[in-house]
């Protein structure tokens, strides 16, 4: 073998196992996300601890609760809420995400409440959850609006910085400390469903709802006055007629009050 041939080779040959050196450090090397990278739904920025825990006071989460995170990042959403008891779900696209959030919740000792899966969050079941806890752009959470929805009445939801269109949220408030751009919280409380004709003894109830506000009227004997003040907080409803205050709790096709009772028209 000519000098050429043997300098070639050699330099193959050396390529071929630095190339396989550094492949070995990629797969041995643990993920590791960067701020601001893209992700399916919404880039990756995360929520700083202190804001985290905030929303978790402000949800006031228990170990009674199950919470979830939608699009879950790294995982500290679940795993602060697991840390305080919770039955805790992260729903991640990113199997890179998943993987990392398993191996924080090891290392955080929660690794039993708190939980990963790979899947989409349009469709992932949040049918038993009591508290989402978010960091998701207006469009992410205007979409899944609907779904909130369907949560059962007094769940709550609690999101970082950004708002559902059209809805006001039952609280809001900022943190102070190391939270940089991302200092602000806000929370919703899923209302009852109320909107619709109700009939009570005196007449007939017909409500407008904005999710937890309400507006409508009251009929009664050819007369109409309208509903003032009219607001939810999950399931116990509150207006007022004219002077005359009224309180209750909506149990699917009925208000039960003290004194009065009003039952779902067709």
């Amino acid at each position: 073998m000519n000098s050429l041939l043997r300098n070639c080779a050699c330099f193959l040959m050396l390529s071929l196992a630095a190339g396989g050196a550094a492949a070995a450090d990629a797969v041995d090397k643990p993920f590791a996300p960067t701020v601001g990278q893209a992700g399916r739904d919404v880039v990756w920025v995360p929520t700083p601890q202190v804001l985290v825990e905030k929303m978790l006071d402000v949800a006031k989460v228990t170990p009674q609760d199950f919470v979830m995170d939608l699009g879950s990042g790294d995982g500290r959403n679940v795993i602060a809420a697991a840390r305080r008891g919770a039955r805790a779900l992260g729903v991640e696209f990113n199997p890179d995400m998943v993987e990392l959030s398993r191996r924080n919740a090891v290392q955080a000792g929660v690794a039993g409440k708190a939980q990963f899966v790979q899947g989409d969050m349009y469709t992932a079941d949040i049918s038993e959850a009591t508290v989402l806890a978010l960091f998701l752009l207006p469009e992410n959470l205007d979409r899944l609006a609907p779904r909130f929805l369907a949560l059962r009445p007094g769940s709550r939801i609690v999101a970082n910085q950004f708002a559902v269109s059209g809805w006001t949220p039952d609280e809001t408030g900022h943190v102070d400390g190391d939270c940089g751009s991302w200092c602000n919280w806000l929370l919703y409380i899923v209302p009852a469903r109320a909107a619709g004709r109700w009939r009570m003894q005196q007449g007939e109830l017909e409500f407008e709802q904005q999710f937890q506000m309400l507006t409508g009227s009251f009929t009664f004997d050819g007369n109409t006055a309208a509903i003032t003040d009219g607001r939810l907080r999950g399931d116990q409803i509150s207006f007022r007629i004219g002077a005359k205050q009224f309180s209750g709790r909506v149990d699917g096709a009925v208000i039960v009050g003290r004194g009065w009772k009003a039952t779902r028209m067709p």
